[in-house]
């Protein structure tokens, strides 16, 4: 068994939100599908941390569920900026049960076992905030994260946390999300969001002991990366 990761798919079965007129994204459908289909088996999990779909509701997000609930292994997605769809982990089950979805998993102030590890997450927020909503916003995006990295604690093994928006980049710091980091115990963070230009200023090695990586799809060229088998 083995677990991959890869953000930022961007799907958009069911919706008119073209990808490809952007560069690197030519036929990334077809370029996600051959390469997971190719590393990735029906035992292994995909952690998805955000940008999904481009679905408005559950209803236009339905094709792009059900392209990734076919391919193989489990997957366990959190919310992106993008993901205008999401409401509550409950309805998404309901959603997912009552539409034949099997796969797909909700990480939302919980957390889940692979093997040794425990995986935990939440969506985190801008680094560079400075407004007092958005400041809200990051004490109860640090909040999720606190709640789903004690629900890793319980589990117990090595915390694996995964992000949407990044927690470092071009030299800025979100204190709040780092600090939830180091004070849990997580040893590895993977996190998406940069796309294209602003892939140069992701971070990509360790600080604080916790090793950081850039997993958005166009950056791993649509490819899911493997972080561990087990």
């Amino acid at each position: 068994m083995s677990l991959f990761a890869i953000s930022d798919t961007h799907l958009s079965f069911g919706t008119d939100k073209p990808m490809d007129v952007f560069k690197g994204w030519e036929n990334y459908e077809e370029k996600l599908k051959n390469n997971w289909e190719a590393i990735v088996s029906d035992n292994d999990i995909v952690v998805i941390p955000g940008d999904i779909t481009w679905g408005m509701s559950l209803d236009e997000a339905l094709e792009d569920f059900k392209f990734i609930d076919r391919l193989p292994g489990k997957k366990i997605i959190l919310k992106g900026n993008h993901d205008y769809w999401w409401s509550t982990k409950r309805k998404a089950d309901i959603f997912f049960q009552n539409n034949g979805i099997t796969t797909i998993d909700i990480l939302n102030n919980n957390a889940y076992k692979a093997g040794d590890f425990a995986l935990c997450g939440s969506r985190g927020w801008f680094f560079d905030s400075a407004k007092q909503a958005d400041e809200k916003i990051i004490l109860r995006e640090a909040g999720r994260l606190r709640a789903s990295i004690q629900e890793a604690e319980k589990i117990g093994g090595e915390k694996i946390a995964f992000l949407h928006y990044p927690p470092i980049a071009g030299g800025q710091v979100c204190e709040e999300i780092m600090h939830e980091l180091v004070e849990g115990g997580v040893t590895r963070c993977y996190y998406g969001h940069l796309h294209g230009p602003a892939i140069s200023y992701s971070f990509n090695s360790s600080m604080f002991g916790i090793e950081f990586r850039l997993i958005s799809g166009d950056y791993l060229n649509f490819c899911p990366k493997l972080i561990e088998k087990f």
